[in-house]
């Protein structure tokens, strides 16, 4: 069986999470590490935005400092996610397209959803891969509402994939710190939301803790990828990177509020 290296759970802040998840990329661009499965917690809770976005149009930035919660650009494309610490769990994939046998995006979407919705079935949830489309990526729904949602970068025949498993959702405090412009009132947009957004929580009518759903998780993938998932460490080269990403890149306003980064 193939194995892949698991790093489990952590907690870091916005800028951490994403330049640990690009230096893990580059770290197997290089064949420095294997491919590698992640997972993680975002505090302060955060708000990110897809590599293409404005973040004037797409966030309450007023309300985002007024509270705490740092905003950051990935390098995934997509729409903004707002991150709350206590109510969902991150996962990254960092996997050579030729490991997968696919280098086509939406088989590739397909078969890491595969490893997200064993993990829900595990936990007693029946969920169903919806392909997306060009204003949407791939998502999971449960009867017709979200529950996850993913978006990729492909860099020398590596993918990187990450995205939200929600255990729990706070419509409010997600709608005060996200712009919605045909909305004229937050709770306008609360209340159409209700009907496509579910959680773990929700669908299971009791609190599921993080260390169980990154259990499942991890059942998850290593069954619908046929993965045997190995736990492991950061290597040097990728804390060193990680600290470098962070500091010159990602927790700038340069990169996160106009796109721009000098140094990657």
């Amino acid at each position: 069986m193939v194995k892949w290296r698991l790093l489990k759970l952590e907690t870091f802040n916005a800028y951490r999470n994403m330049a640990i998840d690009e230096s893990t990329l580059i770290a197997r661009m290089k064949g420095i590490v294997p491919d590698t499965l992640r997972f993680y917690r975002w505090r302060p809770s955060a708000v990110s935005i897809g590599k293409f976005q404005d973040p004037e149009k797409e966030v309450q930035l007023a309300n985002c400092k007024k509270q705490g919660v740092d905003v950051v650009r990935r390098i995934t494309g997509g729409g903004t996610v707002y991150h709350d610490f206590t109510g969902e769990v991150t996962y990254s994939a960092v996997v050579r397209k030729q490991d997968l046998g696919t280098s086509d995006i939406g088989v590739i979407y397909a078969k890491l959803y595969s490893g997200l919705a064993e993990a829900l079935r595990i936990l007693g949830i029946t969920a169903d891969f919806n392909e997306g489309n060009a204003k949407a990526c791939p998502n999971l729904t449960v009867k017709g509402r979200k529950i996850s949602g993913s978006a990729q970068t492909h860099r020398a025949g590596v993918v990187l994939q990450h995205g939200t498993l929600l255990l729990d959702v706070d419509l409010e405090r997600m709608f005060a710190l996200l712009r919605v412009p045909w909305a004229r009132t937050c709770m306008e947009v609360v209340n159409v939301a209700k009907g496509k957004i579910t959680s773990i929580n929700s669908e299971l009518g009791k609190k599921v803790s993080a260390g169980e759903v990154t259990g499942a998780l991890a059942e998850g993938f290593s069954r619908a990828l046929n993965v045997e998932l190995v736990e492991g460490e950061m290597t040097r080269y990728e804390l060193d990177l990680a600290a470098k990403l962070q500091e010159q890149k990602y927790a700038n306003d340069d990169w996160n509020f106009r796109g721009r980064s000098s140094s990657f």
